[in-house]
């Protein structure tokens, strides 16, 4: 089940978001969110405010999280290598995490985010290899790199439904 993530819900979004950075940093992605404490628990209240960060519940237990955004991103407004298959406007899936204890969470976060846009983007560093296998088998097409407010590069993806079609 996904649903609107609720303050309540922040010990339990802590704890995935800590075991997602130690499966990250096992599996040769030490660098994405490496050990700062990404994302920091302000940017999730924040996240939870507007109603944008989500849970994926199982038997009760939050089981993943992820934040889930209609309207341009800024940081997809410059791509290099490649392009965006189309201007439409999208809905962005970022900060996606699992406790590893259950099995498709990123493909029921889509599942939800195709209920709210027709074109979806995600991006993931280059190290993220589970993230980018999990992408690319959902249908999401590879279309450049973009860049983060901080200079990180991210390999970017779109989701488009028109080419699903």
């Amino acid at each position: 089940m996904v649903r609107p993530a609720s303050m309540m819900d922040l010990p339990r979004i802590l704890a995935v978001y800590d075991a997602a950075r130690i499966y990250m940093r096992n599996s040769g992605n030490p660098h994405q969110w490496g050990d700062s404490g990404y994302p920091e628990r302000e940017l999730l209240e924040e996240d939870i405010k507007k109603g944008r960060l989500f849970v994926i519940e199982e038997n009760g237990t939050v089981r993943g999280v992820f934040a889930f955004m209609l309207g341009a991103d800024p940081t997809y407004g410059y791509i290099e290598d490649g392009r965006w298959p189309n201007d439409q406007p999208y809905g962005t899936i970022h900060r996606i995490a699992s406790d590893g204890k259950t099995r498709g969470v990123f493909a029921k976060a889509f599942a939800f985010a195709k209920t709210r846009a027709d074109e979806i983007r995600v991006d993931t560093h280059k190290d993220n290899k589970t993230m980018q296998h999990v992408v690319e088998k959902q249908g999401f097409i590879r279309c450049g790199i973009i860049y983060l407010e901080n200079g990180d590069p991210r390999i970017a993806y779109q989701y488009s439904k028109e080419a699903q079609a």
